[in-house]
């Protein structure tokens, strides 16, 4: 932040009273009292405060600071006897939306003030469409089908045209293909009508977010039981199969298995092997249906297999315990491809699913 601008032209202290600038301290805010402080005492002090404060207090802090606007000189002196005896303030105070950007800039990393800053400003924060890019493109679809064409026009040209591809498809087909006109013959969108459709976004649509981001009680204790070993995780759905059935059988269709693997496409086998360490492949296998270790073993080279194979014979009898530790263990491994895109895990019978 700039130094506290000086109003040397106020002269209006001479005829204004001390009972006026106590009457006008009175009508500052917590908020805007401990702004007008801050401003006040300099970039370096004012580091050193803002730094003990936790990001709600800053938020608040720097709301007041951008638009407490101008504080006479004489209540500036006022609100500082009252904070420490005997201080005299010599200047008026200006707060804007930019000294206090440069002033939290000093003293955090720009993402911080960047969330910060959009937060106090509003409706028109420089960062809403940025928000909306990292929207799942179903989520976002599932809200701006109720939306006028137009407005959906203007929020695709407003994205990254990968994820308005992405979105469109989601749309039903007669409302896409209505949006594509609009966009086709859309003229500039006036300042103000982007600024309400911002503020929309911002309270109807982050509401929304909130809403279906909420996870599915059934996907929860499915991931739950994924990380359960083989013998807990029985125990588990047994008691569950016989309190409530039809929960069991969700369950176990959203849970993610050894089997599972056999899902995955040639390409998806060996980014899997390369991935998981050698032993634990074997000890995995070790207790794996014939047709899932042959899916491995036909994905490696001969000389590979041939001494995977050998492995496995001199390893004799495993426990089960370390066979279904192995086996999550790959599974793991798996979610985590997966995440990163490096392999596809077809649903059964889904979109997904390869055809030879």
């Amino acid at each position: 932040m700039a130094q506290a601008q000086v109003d040397d032209a106020d002269t209006d202290g001479k005829s204004r009273t001390k009972t006026q600038a106590r009457l006008e301290l009175r009508q500052l805010t917590g908020a805007q009292k401990a702004a007008v402080v801050i401003m006040a005492i300099g970039e370096a002090r004012a580091g050193k405060l803002i730094e003990k404060m936790d990001d709600e207090e800053i938020k608040e802090i720097s709301q007041a600071m951008a638009t407490v606007g101008q504080v006479k000189a004489d209540v500036v002196e006022e609100l500082f006897r009252d904070f420490v005896a005997g201080f005299a303030g010599g200047g008026s105070l200006v707060g804007s939306f930019e000294s206090t950007e440069r002033l939290l800039a000093k003293v955090m990393g720009n993402d911080r003030v960047s969330e910060i800053m959009e937060d106090i400003r509003g409706p028109a924060g420089r960062t809403m469409w940025e928000k909306l890019a990292n929207v799942n493109e179903q989520t976002l679809a599932q809200y701006l089908k109720n939306e006028y064409p137009q407005t959906i026009a203007v929020v695709m040209t407003k994205i990254k045209p990968d994820h308005a591809a992405r979105v469109l498809g989601e749309l039903p087909e007669e409302l896409a293909t209505e949006v594509v006109m609009r966009m086709l013959t859309a003229e500039p969108v006036r300042k103000e009508v982007l600024a309400s459709l911002e503020q929309t976004l911002r309270t109807e649509f982050m509401a929304n977010l909130a809403r279906t981001s909420k996870r599915d009680s059934h996907e929860m204790i499915a991931e739950i039981f994924n990380n359960f070993d083989r013998s807990t995780e029985a125990r588990f759905m047994s008691s569950l199969e016989e309190r409530n059935k039809e929960s069991a059988e969700k369950i176990k269709s959203l849970m993610f298995t050894f089997e599972d693997l056999s899902r995955l496409d040639p390409a998806g086998v060996q980014a899997l092997l390369r991935a998981v360490d050698k032993t634990v492949l074997a000890v995995s296998l070790k207790g794996a249906s014939e047709s899932l270790r042959d899916l491995f073993l036909s994905n490696m080279s001969e000389r590979a297999g041939k001494i995977l194979r050998e492995d496995m014979e001199a390893m004799g009898p495993v426990r089960l315990k370390d066979v279904e530790e192995g086996q999550g263990k790959m599974v793991s491994v798996a979610k985590e491809l997966a995440d990163k895109g490096e392999i596809v895990i077809a649903e059964a019978g889904g979109d997904d699913e390869l055809v030879y």
